[in-house]
């Protein structure tokens, strides 16, 4: 998929249109975790040092087309002032005059833009007054680039559009992962239910050399070859599904590594009596929770053979000791061959970023992407409306 970077655009003089994602935690009107914004700070740096204006769109929260004003971008002004090291103009609506009176410096934040049914509905007359607003249109927020909404894919292609350094990034990352990776390719996807997975599991098998199922959706696996997996969370009614991935596999010529031993527990809590079994001596009465030590090794030695990891979703209920212990170990094995050059390595989605972070090797992996959404649906190959409208 071809797109500009900034580095392509002359924006000496322009006001450039920046669609952010800095729908940032908030605990009253403190900032609890600004890692979105602090991403953001090099396409604002760069659109300013290039003689643009950036003009900041985002949303926040799910004001469902109406004004809400806890979720106005009012209250993020102070910390994206902390980030920038510039004071910043917040707009509720505003026009192309004021903006063309003020200087070019200006780091302008126009207001929630889920303020109105128009964003979400993708309608044409909100993205021609954003246009109107704008020289140059420039999409920053990969996380919200699967929406086809009148900020993300409207206005794109009204305006000369790139995509901004985060995404810029984001976007290279995965090609690198999966358009164009140094083969053998790994990708690791846990979780609690293949249900919620079935069409990147789909995708992977035909463009990875190797898969590592985790998590409870190991068990619907597990449990669709014959094997008795207790109580654990199992969905049974998808063995026939399970059984169709397994067989697409084999096809295709990926191998699927599902655990061989298993942690398991009468009791889902903190410092619960466990004990490690073979995969198919899972007690009747007990759940598994966490891939077992033979398992772990066999995944570090799949790591150690490949060139690229793709990472979604954690080995085992990673968010209550002891059965972290396989997210963890794998993680900072795969963190350990990325620092040494042996391995490019890509994560993403909510509970991977936890918990890489868990493990401490959050900042060791190649690329690590807050995206969720849509860093899942890009793994599942579809396409992307608000990368698309960047001109692919």
């Amino acid at each position: 998929m071809s797109w500009k970077s900034l580095d392509d655009m002359d924006l000496a003089g322009k006001r450039v249109l920046l669609r952010v994602d800095i729908n940032v935690p908030m605990d009253g009107d403190r900032v609890t975790d600004a890692t979105r914004i602090e991403r953001i700070v090099p396409s604002v740096t760069d659109i300013l040092a290039k003689g643009g204006m950036p003009i900041l769109l985002a949303h926040f929260g799910r004001p469902k087309g109406k004004p809400v004003p806890e979720m106005s971008l009012s209250r993020l002004v102070p910390a994206l002032e902390s980030a920038f090291g510039k004071p910043v103009t917040f707009v509720e609506r505003p026009s192309r005059e004021q903006i063309d009176a003020l200087p070019l410096d200006t780091i302008m934040l126009v207001e929630n833009t889920r303020f109105t049914s128009m964003e979400e509905a993708n309608d044409p007359q909100m993205a021609q007054f954003l246009a109107t607003l704008g020289d140059v249109y420039c999409n920053d927020a990969f996380s919200a680039a699967h929406r086809a909404h009148a900020s993300t894919e409207g206005v794109a292609h009204l305006l000369p559009s790139c995509a901004g350094r985060l995404m810029a990034a984001e976007l290279s990352a995965l090609e690198t992962a999966l358009e164009k990776p140094d083969r053998p390719v790994v990708a690791v996807v846990g979780g609690a239910k293949v249900s919620t997975k079935l069409d990147l599991l789909g995708n992977l098998v035909s463009k990875v050399d190797v898969l590592v199922i985790g998590g409870g959706m190991a068990n619907t696996f597990m449990a669709a070859q014959g094997i008795d997996v207790g109580k654990s969370l199992c969905e049974h009614d998808l063995a026939d599904t399970a059984r169709e991935i397994l067989g697409k596999a084999t096809k295709a010529g990926c191998e699927i590594v599902l655990p061989v031993d298993v942690v398991v527990a009468r009791e889902f809590k903190a410092g619960a009596e466990s004990q490690v079994v073979a995969a198919e001596d899972c007690p009747s009465d007990a759940m598994i929770l966490d891939a077992g030590p033979i398992s772990v090794e066999r995944i570090e030695v799949v790591f150690e053979e490949s060139r690229t990891l793709v990472w979604n979703g954690p080995l085992g209920a990673f968010e209550i000791p002891p059965f972290d212990a396989a997210t963890v170990a794998a993680a900072r094995k795969a963190g350990a061959l990325t620092r040494a050059g042996k391995l490019v390595s890509v994560a993403g989605g909510g509970d991977t970023v936890s918990a890489l972070n868990h493990a401490g090797v959050g900042e060791d992996f190649s690329y690590v992407s807050t995206a969720g959404g849509a860093f899942l649906e890009w793994l599942e190959g579809k396409t992307l409306p608000g990368v698309k409208a960047l001109g692919g």
